[in-house]
Parts: C-alpha cells; sequence; structure tokens
C-alpha cells in the first residue's frame, strides 16, 4: 500500500445527497468532505537538495536581511554565518551590545557577539557597523581583541559609522537605575545602556563616533550630558575627576578606533551601484520593535524590515 503524503480536503465536492428511499434531498455539505490523497515522492538525493539549496540562495536579493518575527533568540547570528560566505557584506543597522550572537568556527570554537557582525569568521566578508547602532566602545575592543586572539582577522574587515552614537559607561548606570525606580513595573532590558544611550540620541545631546575626531570639543559634550544626567539621577556621582577620567579614556579610544572609522552610508550606497550583494543583520526582533511591538516592553531601535533601510542606507539619487 502506498504512503500518503498529503491529503486534500474539498468541502465544496459534494453539495447535495439524493436519498433514493425519500422525495427528500439532504444538503450535507457542511458535515461530508472528500479526500484525495498522493504517493509519497521519494526522497531528494544529497546531489539534489545541495542543488536546491544553491538556487535559493542564489535567488535571494542583492541586499537581504535576516530578521526575527518574535521576541529575539531565533538563531540569527547562526543563519548569518552560514550565508556569509554568499555575501560580500554583513551590517548590522540597529540595537547595540544587546543583541547576543553565538556562532562557531570549523574547530567548534565558539564566539559569543553583541556588535561585530556575524560575517566575520568569513575571511572574505567585509562587516559594517552601521549608524542606528550604538556603540560601547570598551565592548568593541574586548570582541576585537578575542576576536583577534582566536586568529580571527579584524583589521581592515570591520567598519564603524560616524554616525553611530557612542554608549558610555555611564548609560548602563542609568539604566540600572532607571529599572530600580520602575521598581515592579521594570521593563527587564539588559542593563546595558541602550535605551538611555538612545534617549541621550533622540534629546540631541549623544554623542558620534564622529566626535572623537575633535578631542577640543569633545570634553564640553560630554560634560553637558553628564550634568544633566546627573541632575536627574542623585545616586549617580559626577565631578571633575569623572570627566577628566573619562576623556583621557576616550582619547586612547579614539586613536584605536581611528581606522575602523568610515562614512558607511557612503560605504553601502558605492556597495550597491557595484552590484555588490549586502547581507543585513537584524539584533532582536520584530516583536520588540519601538513602533510595533508589544510596547513598552520593547528595545529602544526599529528591529524590523522597515528600520533596517531606515537606519543604514539612506539611497542617494
Amino acid at each position: 500500500m502506498n504512503s500518503i503524503s498529503s491529503i486534500t480536503f474539498d468541502s465544496h465536492a459534494i453539495c447535495n445527497l439524493h436519498c433514493p428511499f425519500s422525495s427528500r434531498r439532504f444538503n450535507l455539505a457542511r458535515n461530508l468532505v472528500v479526500c484525495s490523497a498522493k504517493p509519497v515522492a521519494p526522497p531528494p538525493t544529497k546531489l539534489a537538495a545541495a542543488d536546491t539549496s544553491a538556487a535559493r540562495i542564489g535567488s535571494l536579493s542583492q541586499v537581504s536581511g535576516v530578521l526575527g518575527c518574535q521576541w529575539g533568540d531565533e538563531g540569527k547570528g547562526k543563519l548569518v554565518d552560514v550565508l556569509a560566505q554568499h555575501f560580500e557584506i554583513v551590517a548590522r543597522c540597529q540595537g547595540g551590545a544587546n543583541a547576543g550572537h553565538t556562532i562557531y568556527n570549523a574547530e567548534g570554537k565558539k564566539f559569543a557577539l553583541h556588535l561585530v557582525p556575524s560575517g566575520i569568521l568569513n575571511e572574505d566578508t567585509l562587516c559594517v557597523i552601521g549608524n542606528g547602532v550604538v556603540v560601547h566602545l570598551p565592548g568593541l575592543f574586548k570582541e576585537i581583541d578575542g576576536l583577534e586572539s582566536s586568529g580571527v582577522s579584524c583589521q581592515g574587515r570591520i567598519l564603524v559609522s560616524d554616525r553611530a552614537h557612542l554608549l558610555f559607561d555611564f548609560h548602563q548606570v542609568v539604566d540600572g537605575l532607571r529599572e530600580a525606580e520602575l521598581a515592579k513595573s521594570f521593563i527587564g532590558t539588559t542593563k546595558r545602556g541602550i535605551g538611555p544611550c538612545y534617549s541621550s540620541k533622540v534629546n540631541r545631546s549623544g554623542i558620534q563616533v564622529s566626535d572623537l575626531k575633535y578631542m577640543d570639543t569633545f570634553p564640553q559634550k560630554l560634560d553637558a550630558i553628564l550634568l544633566d544626567v546627573a541632575l536627574r539621577f542623585k545616586d549617580l556621582s559626577y565631578g571633575p575627576d569623572v570627566l577628566r577620567e573619562e576623556v583621557e579614556k576616550y582619547k586612547r579610544y579614539a586613536e584605536r578606533l581611528e581606522p575602523f572609522i568610515a562614512d558607511t552610508v557612503h560605504v553601502m550606497n558605492e556597495a550597491i551601484t557595484q552590484k555588490r550583494k549586502i547581507l543585513v543583520e537584524g539584533g532582536q526582533a520584530t516583536m520588540l520593535d519601538i513602533d510595533f511591538g508589544t510596547y513598552p516592553f520593547v528595545t529602544s531601535s526599529s528591529p524590523s524590515a522597515g528600520g533596517y533601510a531606515l537606519v543604514l542606507v539612506l539611497l542617494q539619487g
């Protein structure tokens, strides 16, 4: 007996049933269905399956994206790692170190990435941290050091947008203080400072990566943010010594970050013009979108499809 691979139910196949023992006609359409069965197709060979997979990957658009449709933890990083060999650029476009993407190299070594795009293990891939990302430099450097110590070259392979906003340690402190204030109504953030950093950005008081090039005005901008935060949160200690230490620290960071800084909007537009294939790596997921998610229990950026284009590529005419 042949196995059945599918069954089709047609509720409209029998509209009326005539009973030979009665002049009445019975309408049983709601209760009767007709099933049609097809035999199971033989399983595809490994070669056929490989050809099918290659065809599907080849059919992807020049600019494609991997995004979550739920609340995150869907395995986006692993998928990006697999697909990266078919794309020339992998780009992060929003969020920050609240994204945790775990991937493994060919030897089974584990890499936990938070800011660096998951295409980094593919040596031919350029990794872009776009302007919509909030960047915690100590965390970024820690990731780069971990990759380099494991034999993964990062020089010339990671670009950080000059328009991306800097996430400072005090943003993380503020994140925790806000959660404590909310008490039982807390949001449940990662306390990595993502929300407070986006707040600084929207308040037009944030500091961009490009500001690291102008250390003569950097202290005044940082001082303005810290004074405002210290007035709001009395538990945040701030004074001239704190500012001095932060400025000196960021002078060193600026020197190290300088080779990675780029106008990524221009880079991405040039790549599109040159028909290079781009894979956008989303952080979080659609149900955490600031506009379309389960508000207020959401993230502070737009990890849905529309947000990707908005914060990564400003198309030039």
